[in-house]
C-alpha cells in the first residue's frame, strides 16, 4: 500500500494556557477574564458590581473564585476551537 501524502497543517493563532487563565482570574478577578474571555470579563465586572454593592463586598468571596474557573472553561473552549477549526482545513 502507499501512503498518501497529506499537507501539513500549521496554527497561525497560538493558543492559551488554561492555568494562566485560572491564576489571572483568581488573582484579578474580572480584569484577568480579559486574558480568555472579553465577553466573560464585561458579565463577571457587572455581577461583582451588583453583588458588592448590595452584599457589603462579602459577596465577593463567592463571584471572585467564579472568575477563576469561568476563565480555565474559556480558555480550555478557545484552544478546543483552535484545534477542531485546525483539523478541518
Amino acid at each position: 500500500m502507499e501512503q498518501q501524502n497529506q499537507p501539513q497543517r500549521v496554527i497561525v493563532q497560538s493558543t492559551k494556557s488554561e492555568g494562566m487563565s485560572a491564576i489571572l482570574g483568581f488573582f484579578l478577578g474580572p480584569l484577568g477574564l480579559l486574558y480568555s474571555t472579553i465577553t466573560g470579563a464585561i458579565v463577571m465586572f457587572l455581577i461583582n458590581v451588583f453583588v458588592g454593592i448590595f452584599t457589603l463586598g462579602f459577596g465577593l468571596f463567592l463571584t471572585w473564585p467564579v472568575c477563576a474557573v469561568w476563565g480555565y472553561m474559556a480558555a480550555k473552549k478557545y484552544n478546543e476551537q483552535l484545534m477542531e477549526q485546525a483539523n478541518r482545513q
